[in-house]
């Protein structure tokens, strides 16, 4: 086994303050669908006023980055975890990790933010049949799917002879991130022509299958990037590239691909969204190992307690939006007014939640 290269502590705490950036992106992505034009959340009020675009075009760069970032991290912590651990005591954690918080997600939570819902059809069915009929792990999903790239990779590590690791090397240049977006955009468009955007699974409720392609990709290069000491390597002007081609793909190719259909509209969508994705990943990674490498008091506690709040924050969303629904504002003052009182209960009611007893062995 490959003894593990050292880091030091500020690179892991600029990774550390990725995943609560990334959190808060989470819960600011669903309180803007609450108010947008994209009815994909537990509770939502349609827009009445151009705001709502705004939020739409929020979403829609959100989504083109955040969730491939986030399997990237996972991809990225998974290889220390398997060395310290072992296979089995791996693959033991990660499910009590992942699958406990899915379980109570789908058991004890869903049925509450799920509850608004129901009231809102007027009767008929009752609610256990409307709960089994509309069941889905909600954005658990995320859970759902690292279990099955985790297994894999403990299957893969399994397979591998003793010692067979990848050795140091330098940073992939900047032509390389290149090619790497150029082929995840020909996979991704691909994938499309049998996963179409806008599909939806039943039951596995994955809300962007069509996005596997990225998913895949990314979780598969954090190990290489735990392995060769990418974060810690990136250059600097490999960042910046990477935020140039971002903005690139943004105004050109996300304008095409929204204004054309078909074949070119789909080819279009895949390109900008991947190219995107590299882009700003890149950017963000040597942005925070530069400039936010280190945490105080508060940022140790966001940190500590980013993982919960991904698993409440839909319970607070709905309470809060629920509770100003009297109130007549346009589309992005509802949003901010929405995602100021929920991020702090966000983070509020992930804390007591990992005051319970074993907890935080879990979360």
């Amino acid at each position: 086994m490959k003894t593990e290269h050292p880091r030091t502590a500020t690179r892991l705490l600029a990774v550390d303050n990725l995943r609560v950036v990334l959190t808060l992106l989470v819960v600011l992505h669903h309180v803007a669908v609450t108010y947008g034009n994209i009815p994909m959340w537990y509770y939502v009020e349609d827009a009445r006023d151009p705001s709502g675009l705004a939020l739409d075009i929020l979403v829609v760069v959100n989504q083109a980055f955040f969730m491939g970032f986030f399997f990237l991290l996972s991809g990225f912590f998974t290889p220390a975890s398997f060395d310290r651990k072992g296979g089995r005591a791996f693959v033991r954690d990660r499910l009590l990790r992942l699958g406990v918080p899915l379980l109570v997600f789908v058991l004890l939570l869903r049925p509450l933010v799920t509850l608004p819902q129901y009231l809102a059809q007027g009767g008929g069915a009752s609610y256990a049949e409307f709960y089994l009929r509309t069941w889905d792990p909600g954005p658990m999903w995320f859970a759902e799917v690292l279990i099955v790239f985790v297994v894999a990779y403990a299957v893969w590590r399994g397979l591998r002879r003793a010692g067979q690791e990848e050795a140091p090397a330098a940073p992939p240049r900047f032509r390389s991130l290149l090619l790497f977006a150029a082929g995840l955009a020909v996979a991704t468009f691909v994938w499309r022509l049998a996963v179409p955007t806008g599909t939806y699974v039943p039951v596995l409720g994955l809300p962007s299958p069509d996005y596997l392609p990225q998913y895949v990709a990314m979780f598969a290069a954090g190990p290489v990037a735990f392995r060769r000491r990418w974060f810690e390597t990136l250059p600097r002007r490999t960042g910046r590239a990477g935020l140039i081609t971002a903005a690139v793909a943004a105004s050109t190719l996300l304008p095409l691909s929204a204004t054309t259909k078909g074949v070119l509209s789909s080819a279009a969508g895949a390109a900008w969204q991947s190219f995107f994705a590299v882009g700003i990943i890149a950017g963000l990674v040597v942005i925070f190992r530069e400039r936010f490498d280190r945490q105080g008091p508060l940022g140790g506690f966001l940190s500590a307690h980013a993982y919960t709040v991904y698993v409440v924050h839909p319970i607070v969303l709905v309470a809060v939006a629920l509770a100003f629904r009297w109130l007549e504002a346009a589309a992005v003052v509802k949003f901010a007014i929405v995602a100021v009182i929920s991020l702090p209960l966000c983070w509020g009611l992930a804390y007591l939640v990992r005051s319970l007893p074993g907890a935080k062995r879990i979360l």
